[in-house]
């Protein structure tokens, strides 16, 4: 099987997330980056939640640079950071605009708290023509420390041979 991982990362547990996963499973990365980026400086946490806050809440949809080509790929993950108890808005953009029918997709995301804040059935109730497994939550902080062999259980644990 041929996978594909797509990430959103702001602050780089996600990112480092996605790579391990591409690197357990030899799956190709795609990292989803919006046209206006996202200030990703640390010490302006508070002004991008409440600017994540207000995409939702106003349900804007921010545009993205790149698409990737997903029509070679059978299993696509899809990771990103839980913000505000659920995916950002750039990851709806993504669902919204690239055909993942008949694909598999397997979600996951790193959380502060949260767990998977029930993202994981929203994508099932969004991706209807696709099969959603389950995915995996890591609390963010928790990238810092080896993560793989949590990563590695959780694939091993999907009905998908990598």
């Amino acid at each position: 099987m041929k996978s594909l991982v797509i990430y959103f990362s702001c602050y780089g547990s996600t990112e480092e997330f996605a790579k391990e996963i591409s690197e357990v499973v030899d799956g190709d990365l795609f990292r989803i980056e919006p046209k206006i980026p996202y200030d990703d400086d640390t010490n302006h946490y508070e002004e991008l939640t409440e600017y994540a806050k207000k995409e939702r809440d106003r349900k804007i949809l921010p545009e993205i640079k790149e698409y990737p080509d997903v029509s070679s790929y059978d299993v696509i993950f899809i990771g990103y950071p839980m913000w505000w108890y659920t995916y950002p808005q750039i990851i709806r953009t993504f669902i919204h605009n690239v055909d993942l029918k008949g694909k598999t997709i397997i979600p996951f995301n790193t959380h502060e708290g949260s767990g998977d804040g029930g993202t994981y059935k929203e994508l099932q109730d969004e991706l209807k023509d696709s099969k959603v497994l389950m995915g995996l939550p890591i609390r963010g902080e928790n990238m810092k420390y080896n993560q793989k062999g949590n990563i590695k259980e959780w694939l091993d644990s999907l009905p998908i041979n990598f």
